[in-house]
């Protein structure tokens, strides 16, 4: 099983249903093939999305805003929203696997297992999609997980980036939109909340995964997580460790952030 050139393809497949169905199929295979991992491969140059040219990719300050738990077209404008970011996690789990060479198959085992994750919850947004008339594609959508991802070509920064800051947003933006759908408690949206709680319990595991190879590579080079954590983020974000925000800090503590990274980030926090 030639490993990079297999999943070179599957990350550059356009299509979701053949990414899909490609992937599923290099999965199984993964724990039952032969890996070759040639030491001459070199990974693909990230020059656009995998999407682009199948959905209408527009700037992200052009996306319209959206009020989604009263309407149809509100449910439909959220769904779209959170297919799009799950499905750009996939092939943000899968470049991970192919970009960073000579790490412990362990590495390749945890992100391909977050790869296998994203295709299961982008496929249970989609059917929710379906069932509301809609599909995956008939909405704009913007790059900006992508663009993260040509940003952090690097393990280290990668790995502070995407899911130390990108998906552990995400521990705090989940609840809030929960919450707005409890407010209007219909049957449909009784569904979406169903979703959206197995993709929460399920991010915390994809952060501390992040949190665990980002430590490792710091170790590697013998450098301080903590200082190097923020000063990734301030070079790929500037101001974002000036802003306090409201955390979830019993979830991010769970996943693998330290009482001190949280004081820094959070309002009013107390270790105690």
């Amino acid at each position: 099983m030639k490993y990079y050139y297999l999943l070179e393809n599957i990350i550059l497949e356009s299509k979701p249903n053949a990414k899909i169905k490609s992937f599923k199929e290099f999965y199984i295979n993964f724990f039952k093939t032969k890996l070759e991992f040639s030491d001459s491969y070199i990974p693909y140059e990230m020059n656009k999305p995998s999407y682009f040219g199948y959905l209408n990719v527009i700037l992200p300050k052009n996306v319209k805003n959206r009020k989604y738990v009263n309407t149809k077209e509100g449910k439909i404008k959220l769904l779209h929203t959170i297919a799009h970011i799950e499905y750009s996690a996939i092939d943000l789990a899968l470049d991970s696997c192919l970009r960073f060479k000579n790490m412990p198959m362990e590495f390749y085992e945890d992100w391909l297992e977050v790869a296998n994750d994203e295709v299961r919850h982008f496929l249970m947004i989609e059917n929710l999609l379906h069932d509301l008339g809609s599909y995956y594609g008939s909405m704009d959508v913007h790059d900006s997980l992508f663009e993260a991802m040509k940003k952090t070509p690097d393990l280290l920064s990668r790995m502070a980036v995407v899911p130390r800051y990108l998906e552990a947003n995400g521990l705090e933006q989940n609840p809030k939109i929960m919450d707005k759908l409890n407010s209007n408690p219909d049957d449909f949206n009784k569904k979406i909340l169903n979703v959206l709680e197995i993709i929460l319990e399920e991010e915390v595991d994809h952060v501390k995964k992040g949190d665990k190879w980002f430590k490792f590579e710091c170790n590697r080079l013998n450098l301080d997580s903590e200082t190097t954590y923020f000063k990734i983020l301030e070079k790929i974000f500037p101001g974002s460790t000036q802003k306090k925000h409201n955390l979830n800090v019993d979830l991010r503590r769970q996943a693998g952030f330290s009482c001190n990274e949280l004081k820094i980030l959070t309002k009013n926090y107390d270790c105690n």
